[in-house]
């Protein structure tokens, strides 16, 4: 395993963050792991060096951070060997006020998940969308407090536009308030509307990029099709990746079926040798449901992918829609 900061902040982290989401209630959806089943890759991936574990408490209403915490817990010794992140912004509940960014639901997120999660703190705390009802510096306030209370280590943003993100950051650094140390981004080789302008403000800023979702969901694997099929059970029962994605990304995943064959490589550990290359790439946030997922994840660290591989797989992007901000 290979370890950098996030960023220019002090916090250390594996090159590979596993993503929690597919976590959880096994009802809810069909491919979710529950507890035993998300048991052995997540002991698999601690065995294999990975500290940092990323899930949010409207993943599966809340059971997926109940079995973060719990595996955690079984598989390292003590807390101050992993690095933990969770979210808040999306309901919880049809109770009113219960979602966004406002300095209530923030204060009694925060609370929640760490009952959850059965800690007294998590090292990474994202707001998961953002807010168009609460003022920016009363979403920058409630975060700076939870830090100060010592629930939090350090804050994150995902999925906003760089005009949001330059504003939040500028608040909070004129009312000396913490600022956010990482961006969580939809950002992959079929994707990359993120290198225009959030990708640079983080280099500019210090940010550390954690991408999610850096296979498409699974369209950088191989196992849809065009039209709209797929030959695993989430890639069957996907509507979302419809919408994300086209007939022609497909000409970026036979690109990159063309070189990872080339290179005698899963499709999966080339796509994410490239985005592990990108300026300002901390760790992709990789979801796993079977033990070659982890692995190929695990493998495509020692795979440095030369100038001229990277072209060609560049060659077919196409410009997409915006994705992901609201």
């Amino acid at each position: 395993m290979r370890y950098t900061r996030l960023g220019s902040s002090g916090l250390e982290v594996s090159r590979l963050v596993l993503g929690m989401m597919s976590f959880g209630d096994h009802s809810a959806r069909a491919w979710h792991l529950d507890l035993d089943g998300a048991r052995p890759l997540v002991g698999r991936a601690a065995e294999a060096g990975v500290t940092a574990y990323d899930t949010a408490d409207v993943y599966d209403a809340g059971v997926s951070e109940e079995v973060t915490g719990r595996l955690l817990r079984e598989v390292f010794p003590r807390r101050d060997e992993y690095v933990l992140a969770t979210k808040v912004y999306f309901p919880m509940s049809d109770a009113p006020g219960d979602r966004g960014l406002s300095r209530r639901h923030i204060l009694a997120s925060i609370d929640a998940s760490l009952r959850r999660l059965g800690t007294d703190h998590v090292d990474l705390y994202f707001v998961h969308r953002w807010d168009y009802d609460t003022p920016i510096e009363e979403t920058m306030e409630a975060l700076d407090s939870v830090v100060r209370a010592g629930k939090v280590r350090y804050l994150g943003a995902s999925s906003m536009y760089a005009w949001q993100f330059a504003q939040a950051q500028h608040v909070a650094e004129q009312n000396g308030w913490h600022r956010f140390v990482a961006m969580q981004n939809h950002y992959h080789l079929a994707y990359r509307e993120e290198e225009r302008e959030i990708v640079p403000l983080c280099l500019d800023q210090g940010v550390g990029v954690l991408p999610y979702s850096p296979l498409a969901r699974g369209l950088l694997t191989g196992t849809r099709t065009r039209g709209g099929g797929g030959s695993t059970t989430r890639s069957g029962n996907d509507p979302l990746a419809r919408k994300l994605y086209s007939d022609a990304d497909f000409d970026v995943v036979d690109a990159l079926v063309e070189v990872s064959e080339g290179l005698g490589r899963p499709p999966a550990q080339a796509a994410l040798a490239w985005l592990l290359g990108r300026p300002g790439v901390t760790a992709p946030i990789v979801g796993v449901t079977k033990p070659h997922h982890l692995e190929h994840a695990l493998e495509s660290l020692d795979l440095e992918l030369g100038a001229g591989e990277c072209a060609r797989l560049e060659a077919a992007y196409v410009p997409h829609a915006m994705a992901g901000p609201e």
